[in-house]
């Protein structure tokens, strides 16, 4: 996996997370695995084609899922997700899959990303690819970046 391509992904998500949410931004320190991912009870996942192909799966506990759409609609309490709340995740990865589309792009690398799934509930995601797993701190909660895309 290049590490120019990783970090671009890191920087679409701090982006969104600084521009759109208002949120001071901490990456912390990166792991690599095979295997398992645990979901934390929410996942986005992305798939990624064109000149890289993979996924990036973000993923966060249903409390910061709740902070994170309550940010996007205002300012609002949200004690349970309803419909327009998963659709507000799904509208998170939506601008992660652009903004990362957008980000790879200034380094010559072209690729298009798939509409966002979300995964509710403990689980555990299973890939036989490599990942690269970056966490990052926020005030409304912790969010986990796994990357596992590869250049064609």
């Amino acid at each position: 996996m290049n590490v120019i391509h990783v970090n671009a992904i890191c920087r679409a998500t701090k982006e969104i997370l600084t521009s759109h949410f208002g949120l001071d931004v901490t990456l912390l320190s990166p792991s690599a695995g095979t295997g398992t991912i645990p979901s934390d009870q929410v996942a986005v996942i992305l798939g990624v084609k064109g000149q890289l192909t993979g996924q990036i799966v973000c993923t966060f506990s249903k409390d910061t899922a709740k902070k994170l759409v309550g940010v996007m609609m205002g300012g609002m309490q949200i004690d349970e997700l309803d419909d327009m709340g998963w659709s507000a995740v799904q509208e998170f990865g939506n601008w992660v899959a652009g903004t990362t589309a957008t980000e790879l792009s200034k380094e010559s690398c072209i690729i298009d990303v798939t509409t966002p799934i979300i995964n509710e509930g403990e689980s555990r995601l299973h890939s036989k690819n490599p990942f690269v797993s970056v966490p990052i701190s926020t005030a409304i909660g912790d969010i986990r970046i796994h990357i596992a895309v590869k250049e064609e």
